[in-house]
């Protein structure tokens, strides 16, 4: 298994939004971060054969970087065009072994039925733009219907509310850790050119 470090450097290339949308939360996962979920994901069994699904997969930060690790497929579900495009090129950049296949849809309205076993890997809008609060929710929902684990980042503070939609979906937050996600100025709202926010990363086991 090559080593997170590796992964990591390997995701460097991955390109981000071109025109990014402020309603729809789109930020790019960090490579160092992405990395960190997806060598976890595999030090877990959780990536090699399996199918990896990415649920609002933005510019396929984190399907690349699963794609990387041996899975028998990746699917990358987008609802932006322009990001899916992005992610078409990303994937020549990072040019990774495993298929890829890039949907445009709804994440939280699963187009398709994809082949057991399932691992999520997600970094789904945290709800922090108004009107779209609990944007997250949505995301884990399709997660406890088509996974059997996940890995999902998540706001700050958000510890309570998935445990407790863990525990009302048939899941189990097996680990939880805090992450550091480094976001580059690229709204008007953003008053400085980079900051770092307190994001938590959360391993749940869907039945």
């Amino acid at each position: 298994m090559a080593s997170k470090r590796s992964l990591a450097t390997k995701l460097g290339v991955v390109a981000g939004f071109e025109a990014p949308t402020a309603a729809l939360e789109q930020y790019p996962t960090p490579p160092d971060l992405a990395a960190h979920v997806v060598h976890l994901a595999d030090l877990h069994g959780d990536v090699d054969g399996r199918t990896v699904l990415d649920l609002g997969t933005g510019t396929g930060m984190l399907a690349l970087a699963a794609a990387l690790r041996g899975p028998a497929r990746v699917f990358g579900i987008e609802l932006d065009r322009g990001a899916l495009s992005t992610a078409t090129e990303n994937e020549r950049r990072v040019a990774a072994s495993a298929p890829v296949h890039w949907i445009q849809a709804d994440a939280t309205r699963l187009p398709l039925d994809v082949p057991d076993p399932v691992t999520v890997v997600m970094n789904p809008p945290f709800g922090a733009q108004d009107g779209n609060r609990n944007a997250d929710r949505g995301f884990l929902a399709t997660a406890s219907r088509a996974a059997a684990v996940s890995y999902s980042v998540h706001n700050a503070g958000s510890r309570e509310f998935v445990e407790a939609f863990a525990a009302d979906n048939g899941g189990d937050v097996t680990h939880a850790f805090a992450a550091d996600f480094a976001i580059e100025a690229q709204f008007d709202h953003h008053a400085d050119a980079a900051r770092e926010i307190d994001t938590e990363v959360y391993r749940i086991e869907w039945e």
